[in-house]
């Protein structure tokens, strides 16, 4: 009975990271006024969860490699519980962007979750259960962002982190009676002069990419910090080459079989995010700009949460191609489903069926693609480092997330014109094209990934 509930309990623990990662999200207008704070001191409650994310992802899946994965998915989805009761009992900003860099240590639960099913499942059965298990990040944010303005929207904004905060306890305790530890373990001592570096390279490369926009791409702070992340990774990577037991095995993650899944992830989480973020707007945006359909943030979500829902019907499906044609393929498709996708967005951004349509098959096209990323992953990597290696992986996605929000933010500004303060309808449209030029090029990347496997 427990082993039966293992991916179930796994794939609950994916869904409530990515709530919990979007969740935040309705607040953003109001939580100036409700906590006595600046609105750019407010944009840290997200990205402290982004930055905390990034860092932790690969740290722990190094982690889950040498002491047990079962042992730090159980960590990571403790902080992120501990992170939302802190949340729900107070209304200090200081202590919620803490709180929210808590809750980042759940970014890495779907890469572990991957690797134990890698580890404790039958070949037969582990495409499917890593297409579901990835499945999870679009449903969840799908289902955060619409749950969550309900919440804010006819009950206290505290009562979104304590439900947050139970669920969290439920998955904390499901996971502790059906995962079981994975036998697999890669020996030799916690490389904590490689983690303090990447995560200072991240932090400096981060920081600047979330506030270019706000202190300005060529102020000296911004400079500085892109500067210090080149330095600092350089100096990293030098430091992985010689240690005897590296954070990143940096000799396996730059062979093609690896490094290439690594770019696709990051295109494909550029491609992705853009859907989100620009949809989200443009439905928002009142009827006087002409394009704007003025729904609530609720109604916003709503929009979203077909693709979603088609994310998680596709990942058998998805499963099956890569059974069938390999990964390789899979992946390929995604991306140029994704790039259909925003074709129609392009095509007609007025008509609210047309927009869920084509917002839904840019989901479509994300669940092929990031349910076959894992699973190159895994073929490709020896099973002791298949959690680190997914943990960089996910931060390849986080990055490239990182690099829309800013791209999108800087398109949709430079649109601005006149008296307005919305975006001009071009802007949204040039950011579907850019998205979808992304996706179109990670889809001629994913065809030159070489076949074979290095797997033990």
């Amino acid at each position: 009975m427990r082993s039966a509930m293992a991916v179930p309990v796994l794939a609950f623990g994916g869904i409530l990271m990515a709530v919990m990662q979007t969740a935040v999200v309705p607040l953003l207008p109001d939580l100036p006024r409700l906590t006595g704070s600046s609105p750019s001191a407010v944009s840290w409650t997200v990205t402290a969860t982004l930055l905390s994310g990034a860092v932790l992802t690969p740290v722990l899946g190094r982690a889950g490699d040498m002491y047990g994965k079962r042992r730090v998915l159980l960590t990571a989805l403790a902080l992120m519980t501990v992170g939302c009761f802190v949340c729900a009992s107070t209304s200090q900003i200081g202590v919620l962007i803490a709180a929210r860099a808590l809750q980042g240590a759940a970014a890495s639960v779907v890469p572990l979750s991957i690797s134990i099913l890698r580890d404790e499942l039958p070949p037969e059965k582990r495409y499917s259960a890593v297409a579901f298990m990835s499945s999870t990040v679009g449903v969840g944010a799908a289902l955060g962002l619409p749950a969550a303005a309900l919440v804010v929207e006819y009950a206290d904004w505290h009562t979104m982190f304590w439900v947050s905060g139970g669920l969290g306890t439920v998955g904390v305790l499901l996971a502790l009676w059906a995962v079981p530890e994975s036998p697999v373990r890669r020996p030799g001592r916690f490389d904590v002069l490689g983690a303090l570096g990447l995560t200072a390279a991240l932090v400096c490369l981060l920081v600047a990419v979330s506030e270019g926009g706000e202190w300005g791409w060529g102020s000296v702070p911004v400079v500085s910090l892109l500067v210090g992340a080149v330095v600092i990774g350089v100096l990293w990577a030098v430091q992985q080459r010689r240690a005897a037991h590296p954070l990143v095995d940096l000799t396996l993650a730059v062979k093609p079989s690896v490094s290439r899944p690594h770019i696709v992830a990051l295109v494909v989480g550029f491609a992705f995010y853009a859907n989100s973020l620009v949809t989200a707007q443009l439905v928002q945006a009142p009827e006087s700009t002409g394009y704007g359909l003025g729904l609530s943030v609720v109604g916003a979500g709503l929009c979203l949460l077909p693709g979603g829902l088609l994310m998680l019907v596709l990942a058998p499906v998805s499963a099956r191609i890569s059974r069938v044609s390999g990964p390789r393929l899979t992946l390929a498709l995604g991306a140029a489903v994704i790039a259909v996708g925003y074709v129609v967005r392009v095509a007609d951004s007025r008509d609210l069926w047309v927009i869920v349509l084509g917002g839904s098959v840019v989901s479509a096209g994300t669940a092929l693609a990031y349910s076959s990323l894992p699973a190159l992953i895994l073929g490709n990597v020896p099973a002791e480092q298949t959690g680190s290696a997914n943990g960089v992986n996910v931060l390849m996605r986080t990055i490239g997330q990182s690099l829309c929000s800013a791209a999108v933010a800087a398109v949709l500004a430079h649109s601005v014109t006149g008296g307005s303060v919305f975006p001009a309808l071009g802007g949204y449209l040039t950011a579907f094209v850019m998205a979808g030029t992304v996706a179109v090029i990670g889809c001629g990347i994913a065809l030159t990934i070489p076949r074979g496997s290095v797997a033990k």
